[in-house]
């Protein structure tokens, strides 16, 4: 660890709120470049398409863009197509001019399906592509069911899992979403030619993914989840030499964090943001030098990709319990973690309610030590959840009639009643 920039706690997590936008949320003005500034920072954004209480990426955006609305990300994706969907970390948001350093993963799965999926399934395969050739983009629905076979995780329609395979190698790609259903085009259609042409080695494909971690999260290290590096390097070791070039040419930063096992690395870039962390809490400033707001962070923010730091930095224990047995939860189903300031300070399950247009928030949950009724706080959830409101499109929020919450639900009331703007 010799020569790692040490790091008090303090400023690690001051770091990490100014670094993500957060400080204060929904500082970004109301509008759609918005969205670009927030891809211009962290890069990638993971695209998940539960929509309990809104898809995850609306839910990162949503807690850094004043009045986000979904529509401004799929102008960008489907309209304008600066941005499109790949796999990074999993089914991800990166911009489309980076596309030939993120193809490695259609060129891989173009090797595997030639010599499985399309063989096998030769005819529908020709007949998916002609009608897709000779009529424009494609639903899956309109071609009619068909016989299910095995894919990935469970039987599923072969229509389905053909054209699913054809857009992982690249030959076919998202052209929009209907909610969240997928319609396909050709790749050649849906990108520039020059773009789709560019050749990039190999290994500086996995340099950039590996460097699109770092962009995304802010202080990863080079351990954690296995999760947090799929397609970063074919071993650890390779990784390892990677990792060691982006020291070497400066664009990472080794950091030791006070009370953090091993070493964290910053993007040289961000460097300054560090050093604005360090003199606001030299100084006893709040987070960005403004009272601190609140912010519900979506389940895969890359926020809180890495579980490990948010326990050792930040003293708190997430676990997204979508798919974790009802008996066996310890919150609830889709719980996001509450930011206030430069804290983590407790858990909300909110959920959009479309038919009767009410935001409900069924679970609360507090850490160890916090008052809710600390001063500010209160009206800090009411503006997140109105806003959360605003984006869902809905008039109401409700919020649960407990004994133990009676007094921070109505400072909260009050806060949501008070007149827009104020």
């Amino acid at each position: 660890m010799t020569g790692a920039r040490p790091v008090e706690r303090g400023v690690a997590r001051r770091f990490l709120v100014l670094r993500h936008l957060l400080a204060p949320p929904r500082s970004l003005p109301a509008e759609p470049e918005s969205v670009m500034r927030v891809m211009n920072r962290v890069g990638s954004l993971q695209f998940d398409p539960l929509e309990v209480a809104g898809r995850n990426h609306d839910l990162v955006l949503l807690a850094r863009i004043a009045g986000y609305r979904r529509e401004w990300t799929d102008r960008w994706l489907y309209a304008e197509r600066a941005l499109y969907e790949t796999y990074n970390k999993m089914l991800s948001i990166v911009p489309t001019a980076e596309l030939p350093w993120y193809r490695l993963t259609w060129d891989r799965n173009r090797e595997e399906h030639d010599g499985g999926t399309f063989d096998e399934h030769a005819p529908l395969v020709e007949e998916l592509l002609s009608r897709v050739r000779d009529h424009g983009p494609l639903l899956p629905r309109d071609v009619g069911p068909r016989a299910t076979i095995d894919w990935y995780w469970r039987p599923t329609n072969r229509v389905r899992a053909i054209l699913e395979a054809l857009a992982e190698a690249g030959i076919l790609g998202i052209a929009r979403r209907e909610r969240n259903l997928r319609v396909y085009d050709l790749v050649e259609r849906l990108f520039p030619a020059e773009l789709l042409a560019t050749r990039v080695p190999e290994r500086d494909q996995r340099m950039h993914r590996l460097l699109s971690r770092y962009r995304a999260h802010g202080l990863l290290g080079s351990g954690g989840q296995s999760e947090l590096w799929y397609g970063t390097g074919r071993n650890v070791r390779e990784r390892a030499e990677l990792r060691a070039e982006l020291v070497a040419t400066g664009r990472l930063v080794p950091v030791q964090v006070e009370g953090v096992k091993g070493e964290r690395f910053v993007v040289g870039d961000e460097i300054p943001i560090l050093e604005q962390a360090e003199r606001e809490r030299a100084a006893g400033d709040p987070p960005g030098g403004v009272e601190p707001g609140v912010a519900f962070l979506a389940p895969l923010d890359s926020f809180c990709w890495d579980r490990n730091l948010l326990r050792s930095l930040f003293d708190f224990d997430y676990v997204w319990e979508v798919y974790v047995p009802a008996a066996k939860r310890r919150w609830g189903y889709y719980v996001l973690p509450i930011l206030y300031g430069d804290r983590l300070v407790g858990r909300i399950e909110p959920r959009i309610d479309r038919k009767a247009k009410t935001l409900r928030v069924v679970g609360l949950w507090w850490e160890p030590g916090f008052d809710p009724l600390t001063d500010g706080f209160a009206r800090g959830v009411a503006d997140a959840l109105a806003a959360h409101r605003d984006f869902g499109g809905l008039r109401t929020v409700t919020l649960p009639r407990t004994n133990v919450h009676r007094p921070f639900v109505a400072a909260v009331r009050a806060g949501l009643s008070r007149p827009t703007g104020r």
